[in-house]
């Protein structure tokens, strides 16, 4: 039985991020939902909204002796703009905040310490404004938001906003690549 450990990170809207993830090797799963806000069981349509509070959010199933914590980070921190404050792209709105609500205090150590050390390289031209906080509570998102990209490829957002992503990923993760 494989051993997993669960990331949660919202870095504009969740299709994206979750076929991202599905690229590398060792990610068990990797399931779009909500996370970070204060409407109990929240609806896509509540959170697009903007009012709830909650950011779209993947939660990473990985096995932790094939992708270390850090390297989830890493995916993370290339497939998306962590300096743009409530907006990825086309999405505007706290939804689209870039996130990493970590699961305990190792995590939060490891996020702070990777963030910290991006930020030392200049890793980017503006500085980092991505949420670092506690997982409350991680609502999983309606069963058409999974598996989004693999059932829509050809959807003009997917074709203009998902298709680089997972592009960048298999490019720069090649040795890391799911089979």
């Amino acid at each position: 039985m494989t051993r997993t450990e669960t990331a949660t990170l919202g870095g504009g809207c969740f299709w994206c991020i979750e076929a991202a993830f599905e690229e590398v090797a060792g990610v068990e799963a990797a399931v779009s939902g909500y996370a970070g806000g204060d409407i109990v069981e929240p609806t896509y349509r509540q959170v697009c909204s903007g009012t709830t509070g909650h950011a779209e959010v993947v939660q990473v199933e990985y096995d932790p002796d094939e992708l270390a914590y850090e390297d989830v980070l890493e995916v993370f921190f290339t497939v998306h703009d962590p300096t743009t404050k409530d907006r990825e792209g086309p999405d505007v709105g706290p939804q689209y905040r870039s996130a990493v609500y970590y699961h305990d205090d190792g995590q939060r150590e490891t996020i702070e310490a990777f963030v910290d050390e991006l930020e030392a390289e200049g890793a980017y031209n503006d500085p980092i404004v991505t949420e670092v906080a506690p997982l409350d509570t991680f609502y999983e998102a309606e069963e058409k938001h999974q598996d989004y990209f693999d059932k829509n490829p050809n959807q003009p957002y997917c074709t203009v906003n998902i298709t680089p992503k997972v592009k960048k990923v298999r490019e720069k993760f090649a040795a890391q690549a799911a089979d």
